[in-house]
Formats: C-alpha cells, sequence, structure tokens
C-alpha cells in the first residue's frame, strides 16, 4: 500500500469540523474493518443514520465533503474490505462477497432497521446487492449509481482501455504489475478523465484527493477482485430486489452511465426518485457536494 499524505487543504475542512469523528475496527467476515462515526457537534441529536459506502479505489474520505454538508444527521463510514486502511476478505471481492460483507457490517455494529445506507459509484452496487439480498434498512440512496454495464457507458472506449490495464497489472511479474497498478500517471490521468469543474483551486484538490487516495489498497489480488466485479455487474442487476424508497442522486455529465440509463434505472426500482445535478459528472461528491447532502436530507426526513 502506497501511503500519501494529502498536499491541498480540503475546501470543506471548516464544515467538516463541526462534527465529533471517531475511529474504530469491527472484525466482519475475515475482514478487520475500520469504520469512522461522524457525530453533529450540538444539543440536538442526530435524528437519522446513513451508513455510507465509498467507490471503487477510493476510501471514507472521499465522502467526507457530502458528510461536511449535512445537518442533523449521523454517518458511520467503513473503508471497503481491502482499501484505506480495511483488511481484506477472507475469500474473494465479488459484488456478492461486499454485499454479504455490508450486511454483516450493519448488523456487527448494532444497528437497526431504521439505518439509511448509502453508496457512490461502485458502492452504489455493492448496497443494492445488500439490500435486495437482505440487508434490513429504512431506505437506500444512490449517489452516481452505476445504472448500466460501464462498457456501455458515454466513454466506453476508456472503460476498454482500463480493462487492459487491470489485465497488465495481473499479467506482469508481481512487482511490475503492482507498480502499473500504482502508477500517479495513471491515477493522474484516471483524475483528469473524471473531474468537470473549471474552478482551479477545486481541481486542484480533487487531483490531490486521488494522488492520496487512489493507492491504498492492500495488494494486487484486491483491486483485481474489485475491478472484475465493478465492470461485470451493475445496479440495474438488484434493482427489482429493493424493496425499500430508492433515491438515485445522478449527474447530468457523467461519463459512467449517461443520463438516460438513469432514467432507465429509476424505472426499475419498485419505488425510486431521481434527483439531477447539473454540471458535473462522475464527481459529485467533490465537486457538488453541498447539492448532495440537500437531496439526501430531503429524501431521509
Amino acid at each position: 500500500m502506497i501511503v500519501r499524505e494529502p498536499r491541498v487543504p480540503s475546501p470543506y475542512r471548516s464544515r467538516l469540523a463541526a462534527f465529533d469523528v471517531e475511529e474504530r475496527v469491527a472484525e466482519v467476515a475475515g475482514s478487520s474493518t475500520r469504520y469512522w462515526t461522524y457525530e453533529p457537534v450540538g444539543p440536538e441529536e442526530a435524528r437519522v443514520t446513513v451508513v455510507a459506502v465509498h467507490g471503487f479505489r477510493g476510501d471514507h474520505h472521499g465522502l467526507e465533503p457530502v458528510v461536511a454538508h449535512l445537518t442533523g444527521v449521523r454517518v458511520i463510514m467503513p473503508d471497503l474490505p481491502g482499501f484505506g486502511e480495511s483488511s481484506p476478505l477472507a475469500g474473494e471481492h465479488s459484488v456478492e462477497a461486499y454485499a454479504a460483507w455490508l450486511t454483516a457490517f450493519v448488523e456487527a455494529i448494532g444497528l437497526g432497521d431504521d439505518v439509511v445506507v448509502l453508496g457512490h459509484s461502485f458502492g452504489s452496487i455493492v448496497t443494492s446487492a445488500a439490500v435486495a439480498s437482505g440487508l434490513r434498512a429504512s431506505r437506500l440512496v444512490l449517489v452516481n449509481p452505476i445504472a448500466a454495464p460501464a462498457l456501455q457507458g458515454p466513454r466506453g472506449v476508456v472503460t476498454r482501455l482500463a480493462v487492459f490495464y487491470y489485465w497488465a497489472g495481473a499479467a506482469l511479474p508481481e512487482r511490475s504489475g503492482l507498480a502499473a497498478l500504482q502508477s500517479p500517471l495513471v491515477t493522474r490521468f484516471t483524475s483528469l478523465a473524471m473531474v468537470k469543474t473549471h474552478d482551479r483551486g477545486l481541481r486542484r484538490w480533487i487531483h490531490d484527493q486521488h494522488d492520496s487516495y487512489f493507492s491504498r489498497f492492500s495488494d494486487r489480488r484486491v483491486v483485481l477482485d474489485a475491478f472484475r466485479a465493478s465492470v461485470s455487474s451493475d445496479v440495474s442487476t438488484y434493482a427489482a430486489g429493493v424493496d425499500v424508497p430508492t433515491l438515485l442522486v445522478a449527474a447530468d455529465r457523467d461519463d459512467i452511465t449517461a443520463l438516460p440509463a438513469q432514467h432507465e434505472l429509476r424505472a426499475l426500482f419498485p419505488d425510486a426518485t431521481l434527483a439531477v445535478i447539473d454540471g458535473v459528472g462522475h464527481l459529485i461528491h467533490y465537486e457538488k457536494p453541498r447539492e448532495a447532502a440537500a437531496a439526501v436530507e430531503a429524501f431521509v426526513r
């Protein structure tokens, strides 16, 4: 694992300071799962508890800007097993394995049926699969949901390049393959492909976030397993089995899932609402966290 500390201060740090943050660990499905609880400071107790799951190759830091804009909400964010500070699962890192882990995690930390589950990007697949397969929750929120197979997205060619890149990372000898998977140049290319904002300061911070956290995975096997899982499934596979009210927070410029596919996805759920945020792509959590938080708050209350 490469650990590089952030060099650019977060533009949302002052808002995040309004939370008491506590780090804990839970032993779940063979993983020592690190998780963080964000409790709002003040006399009023949080009315809602949200368990939030980050996307592929990220960790809990990615969703902190959304947390920073929430009021009256307690948020619990684990690092996915094998990423950030959580150790890998005992077996493979498939969607089904991650879904089973999430269900066990929510039970292990003693949350009730009133918990709201939130997933971003790859986390949208994991959370949808978990709720469809039995995770008891009151509501489901999907931010930048993967609504259709990634290879069919607006940048399907880029996704195919990613498939080749991860294939090469697996085919090369261990040391060379790991170096390729942790390449700063590839990280920057990926970051540039997703960012939409023209704010130079915000772009600089987003790139620094990816530089700092994109290579914090435990080993080559984990990241290859998770990549295969991320491109072999999507939320549409599980939507019909989700029996709780669901909010889709989509972007009008998302290069991974086009907006028409989000409308099609909404129709697959028994009870779903679609909120579209304009002028942003697959990085809602970095570029438009205030708007995402407002949509979440209106939905959970």
